[in-house]
């Protein structure tokens, strides 16, 4: 995994949406500063931080994780169902 891939991608999904740090932040009830320090690579994202931000974005973790460039979320699985 690329931290920077990462990092670019959490701002630049915000971004996208012309949404503030701290609108992500209320969603992930944390404070913009905490968020912050994602978006800089201070401190790792939690994974239900992740599959939180995926849902939202409406995106699949993966391509936030810089796993891939597709950002289609993956179809549920039929053990979900």
């Amino acid at each position: 995994m690329n931290n920077d891939i990462i990092l670019e991608r959490l701002k630049g999904l915000r971004e996208d949406k012309d949404l503030k740090q701290e609108d992500i932040a209320n969603l992930l009830n944390i404070t913009q500063s905490a968020y912050s320090y994602y978006e800089i690579g201070k401190r790792q994202i939690p994974i239900d931080a992740l599959i939180k931000l995926a849902k939202f974005y409406n995106i699949s973790s993966d391509y936030i994780l810089g796993l891939t460039d597709t950002r289609k979320p993956y179809p549920k699985s039929i053990l979900n169902n």
